[in-house]
């Protein structure tokens, strides 16, 4: 029988350098901080929240998204492992505003592509991780 999942509860991306990763993320989604260790922390605090390494993690809807800074390579999507994380926008109306908000920050990206089933947006995030916006046509 199979296993009756209904949605992802979490993804984390490794980073190499949390100061930067956290300074793009926030500048791009702007995400509420749902845990992160606070810089006066007491002993007992650091250890409930040691599985944070450092890093954040962000609320997304009924969902989180953590940066956990360990990596010490670089990303590349034809390795094993992720290949894209894909966020989700109402409408083509939003990935023309998310263009303009990434050329605001000075953040490359491709074109707003028709796929069919959509429309995407591509960019990548300081560590090469390849992201993307996707609007239903």
């Amino acid at each position: 029988m199979p296993i009756p999942v209904t949605s992802y509860a979490h993804v984390r991306i490794t980073v190499t350098d949390i100061e930067r990763s956290r300074a793009f993320y926030d500048a791009v989604f702007a995400l509420p901080v749902a845990f992160e260790l606070p810089p006066d922390a007491d002993e007992a605090t650091r250890e409930q929240l040691a599985f944070l390494y450092g890093g954040v993690i962000y609320k997304l809807g009924p969902s989180l998204l953590g940066l956990r800074p360990v990596a010490d390579d670089s990303f590349d999507e034809d390795r094993v492992g992720l290949d894209h994380l894909s966020f989700a926008v109402a409408d083509r109306a939003d990935l023309d505003a998310a263009a303009a908000t990434l050329d605001a920050l000075g953040v490359a990206h491709e074109p707003v592509k028709d796929i069919g089933a959509g429309f995407i947006l591509e960019f990548r995030d300081p560590d090469n991780i390849a992201l993307e916006l996707f609007a239903p046509q």
